[in-house]
């Protein structure tokens, strides 16, 4: 008899309580759901000046329905509908607009200057994969065909003579070139994908990855620097290559990040700081998409028609400075942080 009493007093006081207070919040849910529909506009003057105060309600009621340990579904209920409120109420709300202009002046910037450790390290793994390819096709030719995919040789190798080499970097809108500047940029941008996503296995295939695109760079740069094209070689590769493999080594630098938080998480637990990680490195890979559409854009139009080295060499340092000036040098300011 004593159980049922306490238990039909705790409905009798749950139902008290619903009756008295749950107006407001089915008031308040109904005006949350008109502006987060449409605007604020959609509401009148006197229903606008009542949100904070059913707001304020909402969570009295959240409080007394914590410290009275009522159902826990209406506790759930007023949980959501406080979030709700917050948010709208108190929460930074920016249009589009304002949105990609911070992550363009700040939040992508931002990004890469956290990463700085990782880029570079990223950027260095790529020069000596490119010395270790240089090395093993000068000291033996057949690695060449161990590091070049046939595809990416395009018939290209140790024996073709200066005129063929020569033939491909000055061949203007020959279709083979244009063929094979766009397996050149579907290449990398599979490589920067790649270097991003499985950077979660500890950084390592990042790590690999990274080198060995150095290394396939390094073995093209030796077959034409052996038959005296290698400063052509890199006007050809500059106009768009200062702005793609910049790209790749952020993307390597964003599964670094990754894979280096979950394997040393510090005192945060390992999904936490993977978590952590992984906000920095979203930015960042957003970014590369960027980069990577300005490179196919240089690809596709500059160097199919620029055959001036000193031009192919300036438009690619000048693309090489703007990134780090962008990145590095200009510090922007979020709107709305002044």
């Amino acid at each position: 008899m004593t159980l049922s009493a306490g238990t039909d007093a705790v409905r009798q006081s749950l139902a008290s309580f619903r009756q008295e207070r749950e107006a407001d919040w089915k008031a308040f849910e109904a005006l949350l759901a008109r502006v987060e529909k449409r605007a604020p506009r959609a509401l009148s003057e006197d229903e606008l000046l009542s949100l904070p105060l059913l707001y304020r309600s909402a969570l009295s009621s959240l409080s007394v329905a914590r410290a009275t340990s009522l159902d826990s579904a209406l506790i759930a209920y007023l949980e959501a509908l406080c979030l709700r409120g917050h948010f709208y109420l108190y929460g930074a709300r920016r249009s589009l607009r304002t949105r990609i202009g911070d992550f363009f002046l700040h939040d992508w910037p931002a990004a890469i200057r956290d990463l700085w450790r990782e880029v570079w390290t990223s950027v260095g793994l790529t020069v000596i994969g490119a010395i270790a390819g240089y090395w093993l096709v000068a000291s033996d030719k057949r690695w060449y065909d161990a590091i070049i995919t046939p595809s990416l040789a395009g018939g290209r190798n140790p024996d073709s003579s200066a005129e063929t080499l020569r033939s491909v970097l000055y061949g203007g809108g020959d279709h083979f070139l244009s063929g094979f500047a766009a397996y050149l940029f579907t290449h990398n941008t599979q490589v920067s994908i790649l270097a991003f996503a499985l950077g979660f296995a500890f950084a390592v295939p990042s790590v690999l990855i990274i080198l060995m695109n150095g290394c396939m760079l390094g073995a093209i740069f030796q077959i034409y620097a052996a038959k005296g094209l290698g400063f052509e070689l890199g006007g050809w590769l500059s106009i768009h290559g200062t702005t793609e493999l910049f790209a790749i080594a952020i993307a390597g630098a964003a599964g670094m990040r990754i894979g280096t938080s979950i394997a040393f998480p510090g005192e945060l637990t390992r999904m936490a700081a993977a978590a952590r990680a992984g906000r920095v490195a979203a930015t960042a890979m957003i970014g590369v998409t960027v980069m990577l559409l300005f490179a196919g854009l240089l690809e596709g139009i500059g160097r199919q028609t620029i055959t001036s080295d000193i031009a192919r060499y300036s438009i690619g340092g000048g693309m090489l400075a703007l990134w780090l000036c962008y990145f590095y040098l200009f510090r922007m300011v979020r709107h709305g942080d002044r």
